[in-house]
């Protein structure tokens, strides 16, 4: 009897331990893992970007952002933008805040340095840029481009250094960017031809990778589905607001009116052309599909937004397989 006792109160004793066990080690393992994760959230670090460039990294991540709240990816994006910057000019600003930390002249970002915004935090990746205007001269991005790379990596040694290739201007723009010297690109075509080029040309010398947002405006551009045509029956000179021309699948914000003014900007990307910049940032980022993404800007029709999402997508994976279209 008293045998038959001491196994029960031994039996007893184990369960309660192993319980004890379970319970311990259960709470050690969600306290390890962390809280739950937020529904639509995935469970990763959040990614540092920081920005250097100008209106056409503002045009190209003016999407990012929502892209990124919806695939689930925390991001946080610092910037050092201004309006027609070149690599020459960012350098220049750089060069004036390193003689004098206290000179305005080298605090034109919202009255900071480069280095002030660059310092501030740990940033995991840096965009690099040429102005549009420059972007088919392969010699404007010397030495610049060289000196901001080894600048951002002193001051951010773990950051990736990438390049945002820019797009061509639309195909009806009176002109074109510079390829060489003062000689001007010809057509669109050209034009991504010869900045695709360049881009590619100084990411080798400096070992970092190209963002294709170039190559993503052409594929469309190229198109005969897809690609911007120009309305021939439009004069331009007789035209009365608010009539328009007929601008289906333009990547550019083209014609527009400002009350009674007729504007035309062939350079800066509509909000279909700032959705397609922001896909391939996305895709390339995050190296992940924006296919399956639902978020979709105004005016930008639901087939159109599909097969933006399906060219970015391409667009990237072709770059990594080293393949120019």
């Amino acid at each position: 009897m008293h045998s038959t006792s001491g196994v029960a109160w031994l039996r007893k004793s184990v369960a309660i331990f192993v319980l004890f066990l379970l319970v311990f080690t259960g709470k050690t393992a969600f306290s390890q893992a962390g809280p739950p994760a937020v529904p639509g959230q995935k469970n990763e670090k959040p990614l540092h970007l920081f920005i250097i460039g100008n209106s056409f990294s503002g045009n190209a991540a003016r999407y990012l952002p929502k892209l990124s709240k919806e695939g689930g990816h925390t991001l946080v994006i610092g910037r050092a933008e201004l309006g027609g910057c070149s690599l020459q000019r960012h350098w220049e600003l750089v060069e004036a805040a390193e003689a004098n930390p206290d000179d305005p002249k080298g605090k034109a970002y919202n009255g900071k340095s480069l280095k002030m915004l660059l310092s501030d935090g740990v940033w995991d990746v840096v965009t690099l840029q040429q102005y549009s205007m420059l972007s088919g001269d392969v010699e404007t991005y010397r030495p610049y481009a060289q000196k901001l790379y080894d600048y951002i990596k002193k001051l951010q040694p773990s950051a990736r250094v990438v390049f945002h290739q820019t797009w061509a201007y639309r195909a009806d723009a009176d002109g074109f960017g510079k390829v060489a010297g003062k000689t001007m690109a010809q057509s669109e075509k050209e034009m991504w031809e010869k900045s695709r080029a360049a881009y590619h040309t100084i990411a080798r010398e400096l070992g970092v990778a190209v963002m294709p947002v170039g190559d993503a405006f052409w594929r469309i551009s190229s198109d005969p589905k897809w690609g911007f045509r120009k309305d021939t029956g439009f004069e331009a000179a007789s035209a009365q607001a608010p009539d328009l021309p007929n601008q289906a699948h333009s990547l550019h914000v083209g014609y527009r009116w400002n009350k009674t003014k007729l504007e035309f900007d062939s350079h800066h990307a509509s909000n279909a052309g700032c959705y397609l910049g922001g896909l391939v940032w996305y895709g390339f980022l995050f190296s992940e599909s924006p296919v399956d993404l639902t978020f979709l800007p105004e005016g930008v029709p639901a087939d159109f937004a599909a097969q933006l999402r399906k060219t970015a997508w391409q667009t990237v994976r072709a770059v990594r397989k080293g393949v120019a279209k």
